[in-house]
């Protein structure tokens, strides 16, 4: 294993001094390609100068020319296909890619993405990096999160499986050489947008070995992941790029791995989070937990560099450390073959022509299709083409795509209404209306708001009525909580804050960091509104008034201040999609979320309901043609039960790139049967989910594995065009170890007349354990295919590993002596067949609270608790105020009568600790005090005595009386 010799190896070059040189740099020992890649790391170590090591820390790794050795960046984003880089192949989104259930498409769309990405290399090696930062492992625990596109699902099983199948297509099937090189975003505990680089998140053992890693550990583990990306937030109180967790990912692989900040993360540490004084201990720190890469200042690497070489001359970290870490990410370049002849690489005859080749096009409207989710049929669909030619397709998403932060660009779009038309032929016909009411902007004085015709816009005006036209009319689009973006007729752009803090009618859809497109209507009385910018600058959000030139400006600080308009109603676009629909054979209405408007990176959602506008359109199209489709385009669940309730259909698809319309039409018409089945659950409200910063999903009762209410749509639900019928299914064995597998065989026969795919899935429950356990959860599944009238037996497998949940009370992972019901189903509520099986694991003892026992490691705990960091290096303390508790099920408690604590309290005056039994409020056995210490890092021994308890074994509860930290405790002996 490279990590454990190349120090070495290092070592051994070091030691021999300066040999003679070579002729030239090609003859040197690290181009030597039969040479083990770990003497060629440190070969190349061992010629590169102080300076030039620790430049190689930040993402752009400088060019060396007297070594012939070129410019290298970390950081390529290819979620669903190479971004930012110009026109390329655009698949669905991450979370549709998580709906198709199909690791092997999902492979060979890595492969597809990680295949353009070496053709964009070629380009332009030093700009087109192949270390590339996708995908992201994050599970998708709550809907609101802003960034749920980029994930696959909320249970980290399906999570592992798909990352691992999209880096082993990403990283190519070659035994050395990397065709790219993955990273999995964004380790760890991640998932809260507002003020995410100052947010903690309390993520208990449990939590981080049963809910996080699972979703990190398979890619790294099976050597297709070559990294990992720090988180932006605090893990238990410790930012995630000083975290002593990012050394287990290293752990996991025998290869070498690279672990990167995020962007701008490692100024944070001494930054926005003030976890250290300054960059130089921050920097330190960091480069000590693992980080090898540093995002920082974009190009400018002088703060990275100046802050590891200030920390070297303060004896912070030593040479061995930037050497180890740049080791890291030189092992990776060497498996890119960087330094090698192109004959030995076998990616490196891939050309620019892969980009947007037809192979790509066809697998993009394959991935398309897989991921169209049927969520209710009443007999609408399909639709026929003869009886359903005419067709009114209505909606915000009707006719148009978007692209979302990390997609590429598309070639081209196929829409909603466009893949129809395309469908029917001459023979249908396809009508086409937004749904958006189209408004004239008027001041109290008669004046209205005027837009430039230019392609490229201009300065929106306050001016004198010139009789109406496209100049005055404005097309509003509403997108929930509140926000618009508007359209000017005169020119079909985008209005948004441009130069001089002026509006500009020139943006083809909402787009960039700030999303400059965003406005809200407030009404002020008398039936005027005031028109306030809604940006992501939230510094700008001001209102707009009218300048002296009549220039539409966003300069006033309050709505007395602002221009007032009175809103004139040209057209309502429900009335122009309800006069579609009315004369047509089927409506289908699409809609859905613009992915820069209400949750993406730097924004969550506030509800997770359809916007009101559109909720008003479905109605309003669906009582006008009873023969209505609902399609929801749209990056998240969103809540609809009207829709549920009472549209004939409804189907779901995420933004599916430049396929989405031929994908769409061939499941409408039945050209294709829909199969997708959903990643995560669809809830009936906001009110269904708990407080977002609680990302224990144990505690809170959240994601299908603990949610115990009714969703309105379960995990793994999807309907079809067919039905499939299980047959009963048959376990190799009954009864196995805790190494056993049990391979489950299953016959699903299509009964119905349609040939189709059905995801078959196989959850467990675990009937009797210690521990509260999961309702059920996911262990395999497999995306089949049966002819109508055919059966096809699918097999899968339980591991008894796989059973194993973390033990806190050893601090190790366990397979429980249980029983476990086999449930196999086509979703988690929807379980057809069910079998039972024992598991001959190990019974947990009773806590021996005698020996040292971490806090961190409770088996419940109240509300007010969270866990913080212990020192600011290493280990996890509970932090409480009064009244918050924690609890140490099933202690023995025989003969113990003297309780000793490790705790730390930065306030003046005393707190304390009760032993309680049972009950938070149960018998009191004896309380510590504990002083202040002056500083939560200084921790002090408090002893008390306690009242004797028999034999029995108890639940002991540990009650704060102030607020203090508390790392560790023991209950003795008298």
């Amino acid at each position: 294993m490279l990590r454990r010799t190349a120090a070495l190896a290092l070592a051994a070059v070091l030691a021999a001094g300066a040999a003679a040189a070579p002729a030239s740099a090609d003859d040197l020992p690290f181009r030597d390609p039969d040479l083990p890649v770990d003497e060629r790391v440190a070969d190349l170590l061992g010629r590169l100068t102080r300076d030039e090591r620790i430049a190689m820390l930040h993402q752009y790794q400088p060019a060396i020319p007297r070594l012939d050795i070129g410019a290298f960046r970390t950081g390529s984003e290819a979620l669903h296909g190479v971004a930012w880089l110009g026109e390329s192949t655009v698949f669905p989104q991450s979370v549709g890619l998580g709906a198709t259930w199909d690791t092997g498409l999902v492979k060979r769309i890595g492969d597809a993405t990680g295949t353009e990405m070496r053709g964009f290399h070629a380009q332009d090696p030093a700009a087109h990096g192949l270390n590339v930062w996708a995908p992201v492992a994050d599970p998708l625990r709550d809907p609101r999160w802003g960034r749920n596109e980029e994930g696959y699902s909320e249970d980290p099983a399906l999570v592992g499986a798909m990352t691992d199948a999209y880096t082993g297509g990403l990283s190519g099937d070659d035994d050395f050489y990397l065709k790219t090189a993955p990273t999995l975003k964004h380790f760890a505990g991640y998932n809260i947008e507002e003020r995410r680089d100052r947010v903690s998140v309390t993520v208990p053992p449990r939590a981080l070995h049963e809910y996080v890693y699972p979703a990190f550990r398979p890619a790294v583990e099976s050597g297709n992941a070559t990294g990992v990306m720090a988180a932006y937030n605090l893990v238990n109180g410790r930012p995630a790029h000083v975290s002593p967790l990012l050394e287990d990912v290293r752990s996991w692989s025998e290869d070498e791995t690279m672990i990167v900040s995020d962007a701008y993360g490692p100024s944070n540490v001494a930054g926005s989070q003030g976890y250290y004084e300054n960059h130089a201990e921050s920097h330190a720190a960091m480069l000590k937990a693992g980080i090898d890469s540093y995002t920082d200042q974009d190009t400018d690497s002088s703060l990275t560099v100046d802050a590891v070489t200030s920390a070297l001359e303060q004896g912070l970290i030593t040479e061995e450390d930037v050497d180890r870490a740049v080791g890291h990410s030189l092992s990776i370049r060497f498996r890119l073959g960087e330094f090698d002849p192109d004959r030995r690489n076998p990616y490196s005859d891939i050309t620019p022509d892969v980009i947007d080749s037809p192979e790509h096009r066809e697998l993009a409207r394959e991935a398309a299709t897989e991921q169209m989710t049927l969520l209710k049929n009443d007999g609408a669909l399909p639709l026929d083409p003869e009886q359903d030619g005419a067709v009114a397709v209505v909606g915000p998403l009707a006719d148009t795509l978007y692209e979302d932060w990390y997609s590429g660009t598309m070639p081209y779009e196929v829409t909603p209404a466009g893949g129809i038309a395309d469908r029917l032929g001459e023979e249908g016909s396809v009508s086409a209306a937004e749904g958006a009411d189209r408004i004239r902007l008027a001041t109290p004085d008669g004046g209205v708001v005027t837009a430039s015709s230019a392609e490229d816009g201009g300065v929106l005006r306050v001016q004198d009525s010139g009789g109406g036209g496209d100049a005055e009319e404005i097309s509003v689009f509403e997108w929930g909580e509140g926000v618009v973006t508007l359209r000017t007729e005169s020119n079909g752009r985008v209005v948004g804050l441009g130069e001089g803090n002026r509006l500009f009618n020139d943006q083809e859809q909402p787009n960039g960091w700030f999303v400059q497109q965003l406005f809200r209507f407030e009404e002020v009385g008398d039936g005027q509104v005031v028109l306030k910018y809604d940006g992501y600058d939230e510094w700008n959000r001001k209102y707009v008034s009218v300048g002296e030139d009549g220039a539409l400006t966003v300069d006033a600080d309050t709505p007395d201040q602002a221009a007032r308009f009175e809103i004139d109603t040209l057209a309502s676009g429900t009335e122009q999609a309800v006069d579609a629909a009315s004369g047509a054979d089927a409506a289908v209405v699409v809609v859905g979320n613009m992915p820069f408007i209400n949750a993406r990176e730097t924004d969550d959602r506030e509800d997770i309901a359809l916007p009101k506008a559109q909720r008003e359109l479905v109605r309003a199209v669906t009582e006008a043609n009873p023969n209505t489709v609902v399609v929801l385009e749209s990056s998240y669940p969103q809540s609809m039960p009207w829709a549920q309730e009472n549209a004939p259909a409804l189907l779901w698809t995420s933004h599916a790139g430049q396929e989405t319309g031929n994908a769409l039409a061939s499941v409408l018409y039945g050209d294709a049967n829909p199969a997708g089945r959903l990643p995560q659950t669809w809830y009936r409200s906001v009110e269904d989910l708990p407080d977002m910063a609680n990302y224990d999903i144990i505690d809170s009762g959240h994601t299908y594995q603990y949610f115990e209410g009714d969703p309105l749509y379960a995990f793994g639900y999807g309907l079809s065009y067919t039905d499939f019928e299980y047959g009963k299914p048959e376990l190799d064995r009954k009864r196995i170890g805790e190494d056993g597998t049990v391979t489950v065989r299953v016959p699903v026969t299509n009964t119905g007349e349609r040939d189709g795919d059905e995801v078959v899935q196989l959850y467990t429950s675990q009937k009797r354990s210690r521990v509260e356990q999961p309702v059920k959860e996911l262990r395999d599944f497999e995306r089949v295919h049966v002819e109508a009238g055919e059966t096809a037996t699918v097999e899968l497998e339980i591991e008894a590993a796989d059973l194993a949940f973390w033990d806190v009370t050893r601090g190790s992972t366990v397979v429980e002596r249980a029983g476990h019901d086999v449930l196999v189903g086509s979703s988690s509520e929807d379980i057809r067949r069910t079998a039972r099986i024992k598991v001959d694991g190990e019974r947990i003892p009773p806590r021996d609270l005698s020996a040292d026992t971490r806090a961190a490691d409770f088996d419940r705990y109240s509300s007010g608790v969270a866990l913080v960091d212990e020192t600011k290096a290493k280990g996890d303390a509970v932090a409480g105020s009064e009244g918050d508790w924690i609890a140490f099920d099933d202690s023995d408690l025989r003969g113990l009568s003297s309780f000793t604590v490790q705790a730390a309290r930065a306030q003046d005056g005393a707190a304390g600790l009760e032993v309680r039994l049972g009950a938070p409020d149960g018998r009191l056995l004896g309380t510590a005090g504990v002083p202040s210490t002056g500083g939560v890092y200084e921790y002090t021994d408090v002893s008390a005595e306690l009242d004797t308890v028999g034999g029995k074994h108890r639940d002991v509860y540990l009650v704060f009386t102030g607020d203090l930290r508390l790392s560790g405790f023991s209950l003795t002996e008298g």
